[in-house]
């Protein structure tokens, strides 16, 4: 047991580890950078991904709105994860428009949506990528295996390879956007000058 307990542990570290790579690097610092940019210019993060993925995606939401890991204004973001909303518009429109609905209703030029999927081709993600880019809203992908239908689609994106298991991807994922978020506080609350800092 204790060996399928370690491969386990291996298996998740080498996910992680491709955060190393130059590409995940640039990702990190250049989605940071984008979202300081974005909260500092008044905009708003959007988020939105389904199962596993969807609770990464409110994860990030709390993070920002809540607390990190130090006390700090808190930070527009919205997981697109309301049941309300959710149930309406897929019986209604269609399961593949409750994301592209989320964003039609609150994105606005200057905001960003930022989506999760591990597959790279749900369909409601994809539509919600191309809403989107309709409303002048920036996007951000994070990405598993080969990316799938939305490689390439997105302003930036971090594509997690070779593992064939959703939740490993999701775990790198999660640490990417840990990682992200100490990036933005750092920009927004601690270099000179602070954007967000010096107005609160």
């Amino acid at each position: 047991m204790k060996k399928e307990i370690l491969e386990a542990i291996e298996g998740g570290v080498e996910a992680i580890e491709f955060l190393k790579t130059p590409s995940a690097l640039s990702f990190i610092e250049e989605a940071s950078a984008a979202l300081a940019e974005c909260f500092a210019s008044g905009g708003k993060l959007l988020i939105a991904g389904n199962g596993g993925s969807l609770c990464d995606a409110m994860h990030f939401a709390e993070e920002l709105t809540g607390v990190f890991r130090e006390k700090r204004p808190a930070l527009p973001a919205i997981a697109l994860a309301c049941p309300g909303h959710l149930t309406c518009t897929g019986n209604d429109l269609g399961f593949d428009q409750v994301f592209a609905r989320g964003v039609e209703a609150y994105g606005r030029p200057g905001d960003i949506l930022a989506v999760l999927t591990t597959s790279g081709n749900s369909p409601n993600i994809v539509e919600a990528v191309a809403a989107a880019k309709e409303k002048g809203v920036k996007t951000l992908a994070f990405l598993g295996k080969d990316g799938g239908a939305l490689r390439g689609q997105t302003d930036l994106e971090l594509c997690i390879p070779g593992s064939g298991y959703s939740d490993r991807i999701q775990e790198a994922h999660m640490t990417a956007i840990h990682i992200i978020i100490q990036m933005v506080e750092q920009r927004l609350f601690h270099e000179s000058p602070a954007p967000l800092a010096r107005n609160h």
